[in-house]
């Protein structure tokens, strides 16, 4: 452990085959993880995956049917919450409506028994961080959403614990807050270099906060890393659909050969392999896969002709989505129907074909059965 911002300590969280049971439901499933010092960890999946329960047995909230939990070098299975020192903030801010905003945040420290100048110091240091100086003689009333989720904030980092652990935090707010108050956390998490856990089920919130995500489903850990390897590299289509908005496209089809080429073929286009590529995929000829592009790697033809016309895929727009920076276009073309996000000058209407291409050096293969795991690099 190692201290950083005046005595705020830092320190590392691991977990050693976790699991979870309630009666014969399995919550969480032999998870293990480690969170380095001063990391800023996403946990993020559906509803249901585990997350938040992972994050309450680390607050001591839940009792683990198995595993072992570790802040900093020592043992914390079977602490209570308080003497785990961690702090906590859930998406339901419950300050004290009847005390000022200085009074919620100095509660706590005067519950431990602080010096009244040690609670001064550390209220208006805090307030300091968070920006709130000005709200101190408020009442919780008088405070905005954003204003009232920083107070909450404030009451945990007065204790200085060495994690802090936030369970969707910016769940109750407007879209715009939200994307203020993702700002402002990432910023606060620089500036205090802190060991945070961050429970989500938002991707674009695990993506932009995250140094590191792990995204979980059915109780387990699917995949651990950093935004982009996640983004770029999804070990499986789960990962793969979850991660990016709007989601991978998918389309059942089989490896082909055919002319010195391999070619991907759907039910209703053929698009083919880069030559580069071609080592990854030379004995799977025949094989049935799952093929996955993203939205925003399926382009006009107008607009990025130096991805050449090689097997152009024909289709019929069924939805225009213009979002000023990009168009979102539902497109059908056969039996399968998939969203490309194009540039903005493109013209089209409702019904009229386009011609789209596809960049191929983006393109990723999946197994066709389940866990439909990643094939090639």
């Amino acid at each position: 452990m190692r201290d950083t911002y005046r005595g705020l300590k830092v320190a590392r969280i691991i977990l050693e085959n976790l699991s979870k049971k309630f009666a014969k439901i399995e919550a969480v499933r032999n998870v293990s993880l480690e969170v380095e010092d001063g990391e800023l960890l996403v946990l993020v999946g559906p509803s249901g995956c585990g997350k938040s329960t992972t994050l309450r047995m680390i607050a001591g909230l839940e009792e683990p049917s198995s595993g072992k939990i570790y802040i900093g070098d020592r043992s914390v299975s079977g602490l209570a919450p308080k003497d785990r020192d961690i702090a906590m903030v859930f998406q339901e801010y419950a300050l004290y409506p009847h005390m000022t905003v200085y009074k919620n945040l100095a509660f706590g420290l005067k519950m431990r028994g602080f010096p009244k100048d040690e609670i001064d110091r550390r209220v208006k240091e805090a307030a300091g961080i968070l920006g709130i100086t000005e709200l101190l003689d408020r009442k919780p009333r008088e405070l905005s959403g954003g204003q009232r989720q920083r107070v909450a904030l404030g009451r945990t980092i007065v204790r200085k614990p060495a994690a802090f652990l936030f369970d969707e935090p910016l769940s109750n707010l407007d879209a715009k807050l939200r994307v203020q108050m993702r700002a402002e956390l990432s910023k606060l998490h620089h500036s205090l270099k802190s060991t945070i856990v961050y429970v989500t089920h938002d991707q674009v919130e695990a993506m932009t906060m995250g140094t590191k995500i792990v995204i979980m489903k059915d109780g387990e850990i699917q995949q651990v890393g950093r935004p982009m390897e996640i983004y770029k590299r999804p070990l499986n289509m789960f990962v793969a659909g979850f991660i990016g908005s709007p989601s991978m496209n998918f389309f059942p089809a089989r490896i082909v050969s055919a002319n010195s080429e391999i070619l991907i073929e759907t039910e209703s286009f053929r698009v083919p392999v880069p030559r580069e590529m071609h080592h990854q995929y030379q004995n799977l000829s025949g094989r049935e896969v799952i093929f996955g592009i993203r939205p925003e790697d399926i382009h006009s033809s107008d607009f990025m002709k130096e991805l050449g016309e090689e097997a152009p895929v024909n289709g019929i727009v069924e939805v225009i989505e213009p979002l000023g920076p990009e168009i979102l276009l539902d497109i059908r073309c056969g039996e399968s129907s998939f969203v490309a996000r194009v540039d903005p000058r493109v013209e089209t209407e409702l019904g009229q074909e386009i011609k789209l291409i596809f960049n191929m050096e983006k393109m990723h293969v999946f197994e066709a059965n389940s866990p439909h795991r990643r094939i090639g690099d």
